[in-house]
């Protein structure tokens, strides 16, 4: 009987997880290098790295194409972009603001 007890009361702490929470989605903060597209930015993405072999710390860098919707961000601008579904054939990144002009 206590076996069916605990059981029904391991039930009850259980709490499934909200399905309209969004997922762990990627976060880059960059610098907007090109605005020359509509509703388009390209940002530049700076990571600080230690080298595999002598752990000295390097810089990668990789541009992102950003969905614009407004077209606020200027040349120049830092901003948080998010990962989101593909838009188009390059574009895989929202801007979700921007954090300095």
């Amino acid at each position: 009987m206590s076996e069916n007890q605990d059981s029904t009361a391991s039930k009850k702490d259980f709490v499934p997880s909200d399905a309209s929470e969004k997922k762990n989605l990627k976060v880059r903060v960059g610098i907007v290098k090109s605005t020359g597209m509509e509703k388009t930015i390209v940002v530049e993405y700076v990571n600080r790295v230690p080298h595999p072999k002598f752990k000295k710390i390097i810089k990668q860098s990789k541009k992102f194409y950003a969905h614009d919707e407004k077209g606020e961000a200027a040349v120049g601008d830092k901003v948080r972009i998010v990962e989101t579904r593909p838009i188009s054939k390059l574009k895989r990144w929202k801007l979700a603001e921007i954090l300095t002009h």
